[in-house]
């Protein structure tokens, strides 16, 4: 479990692959300092687990589901990318519960700065849209936002200064795919009212 707050920006070293998967190795700075195998470590949102260290280099291995599910397939040499340890239970709830489990993707469809803030609309999968709510919750590649609002095909958040040094949402280009995690809370109340529907 995780909080959507982002502990540093790691650089993909290589993205190796391994039929029918992925090697992906990350230089995670400090992150890596006291990091075991077998620990998950939230990589631009998805919840993956260390396979193989080497100084600052962490190895993940993605499958065929992760790479269907989120943009990590695409990662090359020199990206960036946000990680964020796993929860301890004496720690605080800075942003909200992010499991790391991606839910789909969605694409930057808009930008507009308004002084040093930006204000992003991204295109997402309706399913996606219907778990969303202005003033709630959603992690868009593994950072903790708050909806500003929810059309039928998009959904806007507001971007502070730090979020936009300290993250990769900062270099964001129109079209660019992000992974998307909605609330956990709206998912079991979608889940349960679909299901009490059907019944």
């Amino acid at each position: 479990m995780f909080t959507g707050l982002v502990e540093s920006l790691g650089c993909v070293a290589a993205a190796v692959p391994e039929p029918p998967g992925l090697r992906l190795v990350v230089d995670a700075g400090r992150i890596a300092a006291d990091a075991s195998v077998g620990d998950s470590i939230c990589t631009s949102g998805c919840c993956l687990s260390v396979v193989w260290i080497e100084g600052s280099q962490l190895a993940f291995q993605l499958g065929p589901e992760t790479l269907s599910r989120t943009t990590l397939g695409g990662l090359k040499a020199g990206d960036p990318i946000n990680l964020e340890r796993s929860l301890e239970l004496s720690d605080r709830l800075g942003g909200h519960l992010v499991t790391g489990h991606v839910d789909g993707m969605g694409r930057l469809a808009s930008r507009v700065e308004e002084g040093d803030w930006i204000t992003c609309r991204f295109e997402a999968p309706a399913p996606l849209l219907a778990q969303m709510a202005g003033k709630g919750s959603v992690a868009i590649d593994g950072v903790s936002l708050t909806v500003v609002d929810v059309s039928p095909t998009e959904f806007s958040v507001a971007l502070i200064p730090h979020t936009l040094a300290c993250t990769t949402l900062g270099s964001l280009a129109i079209g660019d795919r992000v992974n998307l995690e909605t609330d956990i809370i709206f998912k079991y109340v979608d889940r349960w009212l679909a299901a009490r529907h059907s019944s």
